[in-house]
């Protein structure tokens, strides 16, 4: 009979500790959350946030507070969307953005958005085709990269109250429908025409006004050979007429048998087998010419 007592009330307290003992465990195993790197953990109490645990290990109270959601904060990248838009010259044009973002506060995310990839995809689109609207097709294609910064700070204004940031977000490509890509084709082709023909005219005009400057300079060059002659031509008849008047007449009639007899060398030296007919007078002059160079070299 005592032994039944005794076997019973071992069993029961063993029992008992074993209830306890489970009961630590478990409230250690609840009390106790290790948080990934790449996670934070959203702790709720009776349905109301209580706190955000983020990396390594963190105590909650076990049985009132539960993890009520992990969310990563890796970055993540939505996939790559197209929309139309029309630009400011009335040109349909279809933008592909991608756009990668982060969570920084999860209790602003999911208490307040419900899916997040949708809303950020749609508040990309509606900022892509506000700002592509105020542009002309031009001004697109050729400030794409300031573009792409002001679409990423506009969407950092919207989302910021979903606990979000952007880190990226691109303009990928810009296309054309096929009838705006060939009235483009037609007008780069013009453009490049245009160009060509300025080009050559402006060649033509250079090439005009160096052949003028030639013949500028040639006349220039001309005026001073001429000049220099003309001097050279009254420096000698300088020389002459200060030998007229310190000689008298002789030294002009001297000046006249020398040109005279110059004439009758070169005329006797020219090749040919022509004939000259001198008149008498002209051999008289010749030699009194002869008879004043003799007395002039006496």
């Amino acid at each position: 009979m005592d032994l039944d007592f005794l076997s019973a009330n071992f069993s029961g307290g063993a029992i008992l500790t074993l209830l306890i003992a489970a009961l630590l465990i478990l409230s250690v195993f609840l009390g106790v959350k290790i948080v990934p790197q790449s996670e934070k953990y959203v702790i709720e109490r009776f349905g109301k946030l209580r706190a955000v645990l983020g990396p390594g290990i963190n105590l909650i109270v076990p049985f009132i507070d539960r993890v009520a959601h992990r969310v990563s904060i890796l970055e993540r990248q939505l996939p790559n969307s197209s929309q139309d838009a029309i630009t400011a010259d009335n040109v349909l044009v279809k933008v592909e953005t991608s756009v990668f973002y982060r969570i920084l506060e999860p209790e602003k995310t999911v208490y307040r958005i419900r899916d997040v990839d949708g809303a950020v995809l749609t508040t990309v689109a509606g900022i892509v085709r506000a700002e592509i609207g105020k542009m002309e097709l031009d001004q697109v294609q050729s400030n794409r990269s300031q573009l792409t910064e002001t679409i990423k700070q506009n969407v950092e204004e919207a989302i910021e109250y979903w606990g979000i940031e952007v880190t990226r977000a691109e303009i990928l490509d810009v296309n054309l429908d096929d009838a705006t890509r060939e009235a483009m084709l037609q007008q780069l082709n013009a453009e490049r025409a245009r160009r060509a023909a300025v080009t050559q005219a402006e060649g033509q005009k250079r090439a005009v006004e160096l052949q003028a400057d030639a013949e500028l300079y040639a006349a220039e060059q001309a005026a001073k050979a001429r000049r220099v002659e003309a001097e050279a031509e009254a420096f000698a008849t300088a020389v002459v007429s200060a030998a007229i008047q310190d000689n008298g007449l002789e030294a002009a009639q001297y000046q006249v048998a020398l040109k005279q007899v110059e004439a009758l060398n070169a005329l006797g030296g020219s090749g040919g087998s022509q004939t000259v007919i001198v008149p008498a007078q002209a051999l008289e002059a010749f030699g009194n010419a002869f008879n004043m160079l003799k007395g002039g070299r006496s």
